[in-house]
């Protein structure tokens, strides 16, 4: 993938009208209610108590803090298993967890995995490990152990999530709120990454299969499109650092509206990155409005960071990124006019 626009023209720029049996789909519609999410995730966390950290579990070790941050690939697995291809999902594992704490400013440092298989595979185990390791190299951590659970009784097929460990100096967490006037610079994703996969796979699948030949030149398969590993952003800790960002955010569950994590402020994105061209590609197929793109989805953006605007520039120019918004007084996020 490039920086520069791969798709169809109208990649998740208008929704595709109806026709007749067509019902537009939401996230809710497709299996996954996010609200309801939201309140059980509060459940719990209420239930076990306050903890310090918000993309990472920080714990106070004396003079920095040890953080944790747990993830898993999620129904990406299912577009896996229909295409026999585990090679990559080792890579969204580690990705998952290693953005979060980029997105807190602590650098991951190490990394464990957690395998359940419904009937172990050898061949299924070595892809999976081929994709891990890849996926530790591209975030120049250390895979230091793992587990495996055979349990028949409770998994279908395979479930694979881990845990990252990172580590920070007291300086170097970010704050994690915005302030009005911040400019907001953005980091191009490398498409759907691993989440709102329930959603993209039941639109791509209403009347395809993963295996039918993908309608642009990015990929030879649907499922290959959908199964795009997600890009890792630690490349990104020094220059955030160096450019004394507020706080920064990995655009991933909930799309768009995890700006709101800078603090209640109203966040203007009125240069984004394109979306690629299977972004188009889910919201034609499953006639989804442009409001739920941009709640589920990172719509071609996977990272962002609330900085000082005359160190905007800089920043976006030291790391490959671009200033894409702004933070103003109010609330809510608009993108390109779009109110979310």
């Amino acid at each position: 993938m490039t920086d520069e626009d791969s798709g169809p023209d109208a990649a998740a720029d208008d929704v595709a009208d109806g026709d007749g049996d067509d019902a537009e789909l939401t996230y809710a519609d497709s299996g996954v209610d996010i609200d309801a999410s939201e309140a059980a995730t509060a459940a719990l966390i209420g239930a076990v108590g306050d903890s310090e950290g918000d993309y990472a579990g920080l714990l106070d070790i004396g003079d920095r803090y040890l953080a944790l941050a747990t993830d898993g690939v999620g129904t990406k697995l299912l577009v896996a298993e229909a295409l026999g291809d585990y090679s990559t999902i080792g890579i969204d594992c580690i990705a998952m967890n290693v953005n979060d704490l980029v997105a807190a400013g602590v650098r991951p440092v190490a990394f464990v995995d957690y395998l359940a298989v419904e009937d172990p595979d050898e061949d299924v185990s070595e892809q999976v490990g081929r994709g891990l390791d890849r996926g530790a190299d591209r975030a120049d951590i250390e895979l230091v152990g793992g587990e495996t659970a055979v349990m028949p009784e409770v998994i279908q097929g395979l479930d694979l999530a881990g845990t990252a460990a990172g580590l920070a100096g007291k300086d170097d967490v970010f704050e994690g709120v915005a302030q009005p006037g911040d400019a907001i610079v953005g980091w191009r994703s490398s498409g759907i990454h691993s989440n709102g996969l329930t959603l993209a796979r039941t639109a791509a699948t209403r009347t395809h299969e993963y295996t039918d030949p993908y309608p642009y030149d990015d990929y030879e398969t649907i499922g290959d499109a959908l199964l795009e590993p997600t890009r890792i952003y630690t490349d990104l800790l020094d220059p955030l650092h160096a450019h004394g960002v507020h706080g920064a955010a990995h655009v991933t569950g909930g799309g768009w509206t995890n700006l709101e994590r800078l603090g209640d402020h109203r966040y203007v994105i009125d240069d984004p990155y394109e979306a690629q061209s299977v972004f188009g590609f889910v919201q034609e197929e499953g006639n989804v409005s442009d409001e739920e793109m941009h709640r589920t989805f990172n719509m071609g953006t996977g990272f962002v960071a609330a900085v000082d605007p005359d160190r905007a520039s800089s920043l976006a120019d030291a790391s490959g990124g671009r200033v894409i918004g702004r933070v103003e007084d109010g609330d809510g996020v608009a993108i390109r006019g779009l109110e979310l």
